[in-house]
């Protein structure tokens, strides 16, 4: 019985190709949209860090509560050794201390390999929480031992070009010889830890002192903690236990620190510490629907238009004994045939596009993924659901008509569904396009008005090159000297990091003037010499520069610390004294600078100070004409090289630094136009094919009117206003619907554009543009043919 179904059902769709050809190439794009979609989602929502115990580990954060609370995924440096001694509430506890870009120097042979990499030093009970699994090196990692390192294979290959590389030898940052003393299996990409190069903890004083200590005056994100709970632990419990601690070992600090212990598998999906923004895994499964509800509508469309055509074929079949039940599963059938073709289309697409897709979003999905009993009952349901849903309600309708008017040609459209539904469905699908439209805009406006903005200092042509962090002050100097004199080079200056979008805030504690407890928020350091301002065209609103002196005792401020002290005006402040950083840097404020972003436009601008501290420098801030680039840059790395011989020459544009602060909104933007434009091309094809059909029924009609002097205007308005007034219809639908969820999503931007009117006639007039050009195509070919050969067609 089901094997007959599928003959007749395949007759069917033969003689039917162009609309099956449509229904087919709709759903293909469905299809591998989806499948993209699932890769991508599957990638994120996965993760394995090694360990049968998975769920008893935590990373412990910090709350600092002050005039707002800010979340860091980080603890004091002492913290690890207090919780681990004095609590009995874990069976291990360890640091993992994250620098990137450092120095490794290979010899193989004589021949010296020099490449720069992401480094974490580690204490040797973290390889007791994440298990880890060695390659090569025994049956457990060892890293208690300093000057001990374990590596990738991966890593392996690229230092040495072979994975067993135990015992070999490599200088870090041109200092210590470290031994390899195990080689890792790769880790999985949807792995938290993305370093492979992991170096024994006690080599971290030579590198970055303060989070060597066991100290606790602040933290920093490069310094995560781990522990590994004894089973069956209360973790709110916990937590207040740990309210302790800040009384005890910073009793004086006006950043109230809270302690939390977060879930391995909540850090994936938890944005207040960095993790994956889950609404952008919404955002992808929402569009993933859009795009396979959008293409069953285009088969419901036109099947349901069909439908009154293959009246008399249904009455036939009625007439020769077929019943209801007969007819609904023959037309599912046709359906699953279709579904199974555009399914087969789908695979082919998503495989073509997955490495531009790879491309889009920067990450590494590979059909491999898809060999999992997730997918395959994943794509089996999706396969089944749009089968049935696209193909029972015209079923339904085609097994309901009556024989005897079928075959007397007496059914009415309404009897086969009607126009009602049609429209209905078609508004739906031009509103979902519109929807996703509109938010590419919006998007799109708000990146560019955080991107273009007046950021309250000078980025562009602005060259950042990296420094070592040994350099003494006179080579830097030096160096800064011969740098001015390149041709096409007007300022130099020796900081700590840009003004904003810096890769390095630190963020530290402020008492003014003679108030006698610091300050309830935060100042930003902005280190750099007395050409700070200078390079970085900072406006001056009040008193002078710093001069340079062997001492610290002038800073610059930012208008934002005078409305945080609750001042009247910036001039307030000049000749006032700041203590900063534990009272260890003192200086007296001699200028106020106009207000600058050193963050991104979701934030507030930060209070700051900008001083000279030389051993704190880790960038020269180079401005440049931006007339013949690349000599200048090939010039400053000569000179550079000269200075730091035997270390990388590394730069960045400043303008490149700041658009990344807005990677995830771009990453919006390319979803939204390539789904946006996926959804329009869906909807054209089920476009295509409904005009093809109604104007073939029509062609008559065409004919009579042209005889009877109707000319090709008239008759194109005709068959396009309909279509005008359904997508009207939609626009009125989609726009307080976009406008709702994009004000919603602008409410996460301190600083924003706003939703304009214009904006949806774009995108309505987008949609109805597009949807005029498709109708015009085939109606303009029927209604400039002979009117003679259009009255012969019936």
């Amino acid at each position: 019985m089901l094997k007959s179904y599928f003959k007749i059902a395949w007759r069917n769709l033969i003689k039917r190709k162009v609309f099956t050809t449509i229904n087919i190439l709709g759903l293909a794009i469905g299809f591998g949209s989806s499948i993209l979609i699932y890769l991508f989602l599957n990638h994120n929502l996965s993760f394995d860090e090694f360990h049968a115990n998975a769920d008893r580990i935590y990373r412990i954060n910090t709350e600092q509560h002050r005039d707002a609370i800010e979340y860091d995924p980080s603890v004091p440096p002492g913290f690890a050794k207090v919780f681990r001694e004095d609590y009995d509430y874990s069976e291990k506890v360890a640091k993992i201390v994250f620098q990137s870009g450092l120095l490794i120097d290979i010899d193989q042979n004589g021949n010296l390999n020099k490449l720069k990499q992401d480094v974490a030093y580690v204490e040797q009970d973290f390889f007791e929480i994440f298990n880890f699994p060695l390659q090569y090196g025994g049956d457990k990692v060892s890293l208690a031992a300093p000057n001990t390192a374990v590596v990738t294979e991966e890593m392996a290959l690229v230092m040495y070009g072979r994975t067993d590389v135990v015992g070999a030898n490599f200088v870090l940052e041109n200092d210590k010889t470290i031994t390899i003393t195990g080689v890792l299996k790769d880790l999985p990409k949807t792995s938290y830890f993305g370093h492979q190069v992991y170096v024994s903890f006690e080599n971290l004083v030579d590198i970055f002192e303060f989070a060597a200590e066991e100290n606790w005056g602040g933290i920093t994100s490069n310094l995560e903690c781990y522990a590994l709970l004894r089973p069956n632990q209360n973790i709110a419990g916990i937590e207040a236990a740990l309210t302790e601690l800040p009384k005890k070992y910073r009793p004086n600090s006006k950043s109230k620190h809270v302690y939390k212990l977060q879930p391995l598998s909540d850090i994936h999906f938890n944005p207040d510490y960095g993790g994956l923004d889950p609404i952008l895994l919404w955002i992808f499964a929402i569009v993933g629907l859009f795009l396979i509800v959008i293409a069953s509508i285009n088969f419901i469309n036109i099947s349901t238009a069909q439908a009154f055509y293959r009246s008399k074929e249904i009455g036939i079949r009625k007439v020769l004994g077929s019943f209801k039940q007969h007819l609904f599963w023959q037309f599912l059938s046709e359906t699953f045939i279709i579904s199974l073709f555009a399914l087969s289309l789908g695979f082919l697409l998503a495989f073509l596009f997955l490495p531009s897709f790879n491309d889009l979003f920067e990450i590494q999905l590979s059909f491999k993924e898809l060999s999992d009993i997730r997918f395959v009952g994943f794509i089996l349901g999706v396969l089944l659901i749009v089968a049935f849903l696209s193909g029972s309600y015209p079923g339904i309708l085609m097994s309901r008509i009556v024989p005897v008017l079928a075959l007397k040609g007496k059914l009415k459209h309404s009897d086969t569904g009607g126009a009602t539904t049609r429209k209905v469905l078609v508004v739906a699908q031009f509103a979902m396009s519109i929807i996703l439209i509109a938010s590419t805009i919006v998007i799109s406006r708000q990146i560019d008005y955080a991107v273009n903005s007046d950021l309250g200092f000078d980025k562009d042509s602005m060259v950042m090159v990296a420094i070592p962090s040994s350099i003494e002050e006179e080579a830097l100097y030096g160096l800064k000297g011969r740098l001015e004199q390149i041709a096409g080079v007007e300022h130099v200056s020796n900081c700590l990091s840009s003004p904003g979008a810096a890769e390095s805030n630190w963020g530290t504690g402020m008492r003014y003037h003679t108030r006698p407890e610091n300050e309830e928020f935060n100042i930003q350091a902005k280190l750099g010499d007395e050409d700070f301002l200078e390079t970085f065209d900072l406006e001056l609103v009040a008193g002078r520069n710093f001069i340079k002196k062997d001492t610290l005792d002038e800073v610059v401020v930012n208008e934002r610390l005078a409305t945080k002290l609750g001042l009247s005006s910036p001039e307030e402040m000049l000749g006032k004294e700041i203590a900063v950083n534990g009272a260890r840097m003192k200086a007296t404020i001699v200028g106020v600078v106009k207000n600058f972003h050193n963050r991104s436009f979701t934030e507030n601008i930060d209070p700051a100070f900008i001083a000279p501290r030389s051993d704190a420098y880790n960038e020269i801030a180079i401005k440049i004409n931006g007339q013949n680039t690349k000599h200048i840059l090939e010039q400053v790395d000569e000179r550079w090289s000269q200075t730091f011989d035997g270390y990388i020459f590394e730069y960045r544009f400043l303008d490149d630094r700041v658009a990344e602060l807005y990677e995830r909104e771009q990453r919006y933007l390319s979803l939204s136009k390539v789904f946006s434009g996926l959804a329009i091309l869906i909807g054209c094809l089920g476009l295509y094919g409904l005009i093809l059909f109604f104007v073939g029924q029509r062609t008559r009609e065409i004919g009579i009117r042209k005889v009877l002097g109707s000319n090709v205007g008239s008759i194109l308005t005709l068959f396009s206003i309909d279509f005008v007034k359904l997508i009207a219809v939609a626009g009125v639908i989609a726009t307080p619907l976009t406008w709702y969820f994009m004000e919603q999503w602008l409410q996460g931007y301190t600083y924003r554009t706003d939703v304009q009117w214009w904006y949806f006639v774009i995108a309505i007039g987008v949609v109805m543009a597009i949807a005029l050009i498709t109708i015009s195509y085939q109606t303009l070919k029927v209604a400039t043919a002979s009117p003679v050969k259009s009255l012969r067609t019936e």
